[in-house]
Parts: structure tokens; sequence; C-alpha cells
């Protein structure tokens, strides 16, 4: 690892949700991230004995996880930064060979769930130029959400857009999400709110941390810290699904209302 310096990191984060009707609800609880350069991957592949891009390890990249195009039959044969930059490329962004980084989960002793990447998409000039989110759900459906430099001021991307994707069952397709997202430096500062149809700000999440050395010595501490990170983040979210049942919040089923959900990936079927 000496004479090694990667843009690449890692982050330990405190996740905040706080529902604010029609019951308050409200959690907090810690992980830790990944903050990767894509270009650097397969470099910290060589590098680094606890993390793995494509194959079994303790954290392993896998490019399947995440945004695939097209959205019928993906090409199976490009990685995710081909997919990512054909996607800019459909939205009207060409970054060239700038640098994209990506905020996410690996999966972790072989389990695999992801509820939000974060992209950070920057010119050859290494100015940023736009951000994509890219939201899955316990359906393993996902959807991304584009923000490009007219959301962008003062280091931060900023979208207030209509949801249309089926995450939680305990709120309605027609809200709003408002996304704040800082360029993670020392510190990490994203919120994701949302707002009913009414613009009433009805939920508020937000994840926060501090900036970590990428090495083999903090993802085992890291590993032992939070075990099984991944399946630690799809518990959690089926128990307070449960709290929220028992509360008797309205539970919505995902067959209500398909028409409100759109240009989603990976569709699930059944």
């Amino acid at each position: 690892m000496k004479g090694f310096k990667f843009n690449s990191c890692l982050y330990e984060a405190t996740v905040m949700h706080k529902r604010l009707g029609p019951k308050e609800h409200y959690f907090t609880y810690g992980i830790f991230m990944f903050y990767l350069d894509l270009d650097e991957l397969d470099l910290l592949n060589k590098k680094l004995r606890l993390m793995s891009r494509n194959k079994f390890n303790l954290f392993n990249f896998r490019d399947r996880d995440h945004l695939q195009l097209p959205r019928e039959n993906p090409d199976q044969s490009k990685n995710i930064r081909q997919h990512l930059t054909d996607y800019l490329t459909a939205n009207g962004v060409t970054i060239g060979t700038g640098r994209i980084m990506v905020l996410t989960n690996l999966c972790t002793m072989g389990y695999q769930f992801n509820p939000v990447s974060f992209y950070y998409c920057y010119d050859e000039a290494g100015n940023p130029v736009c951000s994509v989110v890219e939201v899955c759900n316990t359906f393993r459906e996902m959807k991304p959400y584009f923000l490009d430099m007219k959301t962008y001021s003062n280091d931060r991307f900023e979208l207030n857009t209509a949801k249309e994707f089926y995450v939680s069952p305990f709120m309605e397709l027609d809200t709003h999400f408002h996304f704040k997202l800082n360029i993670p430096e020392k510190n990490l500062r994203i919120s994701i709110n949302d707002y009913n149809p009414n613009g009433e700000l009805i939920f508020i999440s937000s994840l926060t941390g501090k900036r970590k050395e990428l090495n083999d010595s903090n993802m085992l501490l890291f590993f032992i810290s939070f075990p099984l990170i991944t399946l630690k983040i799809i518990t959690m979210i089926h128990w307070q699904a449960f709290l929220l049942w028992t509360r008797k919040i309205k539970f919505i089923k995902k067959s209500d209302n398909l028409r409100l959900q759109k240009e989603v990936f990976r569709p699930y079927e059944s």
C-alpha cells in the first residue's frame, strides 16, 4: 500500500430518519460506507486484501449491483463506469475521462442490499458537473435520479423531484424527494426529505459522517464494529416497518398506483 494515494476512502456515518406524520417516528443507527473512484476499482482489487471486484471477499464491489443500460435486457459486457457514462450521455452530459465517485455499500460476505448509492461526476478539469442518486427498494428494483449543474450551488447538488417509485409501504407514491447532496470531503452531509403533494414536509432523513482512510486495517475494524453491514441494513428496514405496522400506519401495496411508478430499472415481476 505504500506509495499509493487513493481518491477512494471510507466514511463512518450515522443514518437518521424522522417521520413527521400521521404519527411521529424517529430512529438513528451507525453504518459505514465506501466512497470509491470508479477508475480505481481494479487497482483497489489488487492492492487490498479484504476488498475485491466481482469476486467473493469480505467486501466485494459487484458491477451488476448498480445501474445497467438499457433498462430491458441490459448489456452485461459493460462495467459500471460504461453504463453510467451512457446514462449521462442520454441526459446530455459528457465527461470524457473525468472522474466518477460513488458512495455506496459493498456486497459483504456474499450478501448485498444497498438502499441508495450516490454518484458524483466531474469533468476532465476536475469540476463537478452532475450527480446521480441510485435508489433501490426491498424488491431490488432501482430508480436513478439525475441532478445536473442547474441544481448545483455552493458545493451542493439540490433537487426537488417527483418520487414516482415504490420505496416504503408506509409512504404514498405521489410525494416528492428533496435531495441535498454536499460534495463529500472531510465530512459527509446528505439529506433526502419527503414532501406531500401540498408541499408539506412529512419525512426527514440524513446521512452524516467522517472520512476515514481506505485500507485493510480500517475495513477489518469496521467489519467488526458493524458486522454484516448490508444484512444489518435490510434487517433494520424490516424492523422499522414492523414498528410502523404496529402503530397502524396506513399500509400501501406495491400493486397500488402502478401508474405512479415510472422509469424503474430491474422491475419486479411476480
